[in-house]
């Protein structure tokens, strides 16, 4: 006797012989519309290349551009014109580095009297220093 698969003997829809008592397939009509195969044209294509190759480098706006401070601002900083940020670095860093954070609470600013002169204020919180830099910066 021949060995037969194992799929043979347990069913007949997965038999490795072909089907015979299958009917026919027949395609929808969907299928059967015509297969168009891809022509390669004979048009070559360039990329397209602009004026300007390089472009000009961006000017700084909103708060990163340099305004004209207060002079009070300015013999702080030590200069005539500063953007937000830059100013807001320069007074954290005379912040850290003469210790005027509260030793108990590090969200409160000791002002010392070159800060009091720039917020007019004794303890500062540091959320309020942006705030309390506005006045500085002219419009």
């Amino acid at each position: 006797m021949a060995a037969l698969s194992p799929l043979c003997l347990s069913s007949s829809l997965f038999s490795l012989a072909p089907p015979t008592s299958l009917p026919p397939t027949t395609l929808s009509p969907s299928l059967r519309l015509p297969i168009r195969r891809f022509q390669p044209s004979l048009v070559s294509v360039r990329a397209a290349v602009s004026a300007k190759e390089t472009p000009a480098p961006k000017q700084p706006r909103g708060i990163m551009k340099p305004t004209p401070i207060s002079p009070e601002l300015q013999s702080f900083v030590g200069a005539p014109e500063i953007s937000r940020t830059q100013a807001l670095k320069v007074i954290w860093a005379y912040i850290k580095e003469h210790n005027l954070q509260d030793p108990n609470d590090k969200k409160t600013i000791v002002c010392d009297d070159r800060l009091k002169k720039l917020f007019g204020k004794e303890r500062v919180g540091f959320l309020e220093v942006a705030k309390l830099l506005n006045p500085h910066f002219k419009k």
